[in-house]
């Protein structure tokens, strides 16, 4: 067994900075070395297009579009040309530290066609932030994130056929960006080679139902994340570990898990969303609070996107705070809970019925088409489908076309 040893990378150095509540919402030169450049992208159009899917009928991930974008790492090298190729099975070495050690990350975003036929990308550099400081915790390589981003938008023109046309505003494509270590030796140590690819496709809503409220388990035996752990990082490593417990939700009649924290019980996140609590708080005062950026907390666009619209509307208190199942029952007891909802890319916003805790239900006030959540709905659709302009979207069109690249074989 060859065992591999590396020095520590820059990042594990500056975990103490990583670490600091409400680093992760804010905006970083996180540029350090030469990175691709969608200038060098090299284009193989598929000769074979795959049927697409009855729109009517799409299943969230399960369809899958002709076209991938590709970038490798070398740590002597440095990174190569970027690639759009037909999807293809990767070819990877059995030891490659991605199969033994989880070095890897992700990121979920989506393109939406407007109702004007453009279409546009949601926040995307929020998305590229967020994954480059995945990628420094796990010491893979650094990047341009609008590099990236321009080569996304390359890669959806080519296969915007795909983009659902539908009036139905759940349906988008869904991208899927994602970032391997792929040296093949066994040694718990940073990867010397690396492949960053993207696949699309399209999707409908997460859930099937739309809006209708779910059920949820909230069991405290179970943690998602801890101070010091990967938590606050879109890592495959922190949502294996989580399917037996949505299992086991789903078999005590639950949709999701609500995830706790601690001994007093910190409502944390649900599923994979992030969670939200709309009530009066004992001062008398309506407040929108979600869980802070603390180490343990996905920093979520659609988090970000409702903190930013509550805070513009300026007509509730909105607040990032621990709080407790404790404090949410005493809430209930004293009728000043109004609801309480999930929010993310998948789903958007998704509101809560009922909760399982200590093998107890807790049922919740459920809004009508006046509430926050149905609010909240409306608005960011609004924006993403092109009714509302806003400086959140970015048109796929706005790169610079150098078709000259494009080989037709594939």
């Amino acid at each position: 067994m060859a065992i591999c040893i590396r020095k520590p990378c820059v990042g594990i150095r500056n975990l103490l900075q990583i670490f600091r509540p409400g680093l992760a919402s804010q905006t970083s030169s996180f540029v350090s070395g030469p990175s691709f450049k969608y200038e060098d992208l090299q284009i193989k159009l598929s000769t074979n297009p795959q049927p697409k899917p009855d729109v009517d009928k799409l299943v969230f991930g399960r369809h899958h579009s002709d076209h991938m974008l590709t970038v490798e790492w070398d740590n002597d090298k440095g990174w190569g040309k970027p690639h759009i190729n037909p999807v293809q099975n990767l070819s990877i070495h059995p030891a490659a530290k991605v199969f033994h050690y989880a070095v890897e990350l992700f990121e979920g975003m989506k393109s939406y066609r407007g109702h004007d036929d453009k279409i546009r990308l949601f926040r995307p550099m929020e998305n590229m932030e967020r994954m480059v400081r995945s990628a420094e915790r796990v010491c893979l390589p650094n990047f341009d994130g609008r590099e990236l981003v321009q080569c996304i938008k390359k890669l959806i023109s080519i296969d915007q056929s795909w983009v659902p046309h539908s009036t139905e505003v759940a349906n988008a494509l869904y991208l899927r960006p994602t970032f391997i270590g792929t040296e093949p030796c066994l040694g718990v140590a940073r990867s010397k080679n690396a492949l960053l690819y993207v696949i699309t496709g399209p999707v409908g809503p997460y859930y099937p139902t739309g809006l209708k409220p779910i059920n949820l388990m909230a069991d405290p035996s179970y943690a998602r994340a801890w101070p010091g752990g990967s938590g606050m990082y879109k890592m495959g490593s922190n949502y294996g570990p989580t399917i037996a417990v949505q299992d086991l939700a789903e078999q005590r009649g639950c949709q999701q898990v609500l995830w706790l924290y601690g001994e007093d019980h910190e409502m944390t996140e649900v599923g994979t969303m992030n969670l939200f609590l709309h009530w009066i708080n004992k001062q008398g005062e309506e407040e929108l609070i979600t869980a802070p950026l603390n180490g343990i907390i996905l920093p979520g666009i659609t988090r970000s996107s409702l903190l930013h619209l509550g805070r513009e509307w300026n007509e509730f208190k909105v607040s990032e705070k621990v709080y407790t199942m404790e404090q949410m029952i005493e809430a209930l007891s004293e009728n000043r809970v109004i609801e309480l909802f999930g929010a993310g890319t998948a789903s958007v916003v998704c509101p809560v019925a009922r909760i399982l805790y200590k093998n107890n239900w807790i049922d919740l006030p459920v809004g009508d088409e006046n509430s926050l959540t149905q609010r909240f709905y409306n608005e960011l659709t609004d924006i993403q489908y092109g009714k509302k302009p806003s400086g959140w979207m970015e048109d796929i069109t706005d790169i610079n076309s150098t078709d000259t690249r494009v080989n037709m074989s594939g």
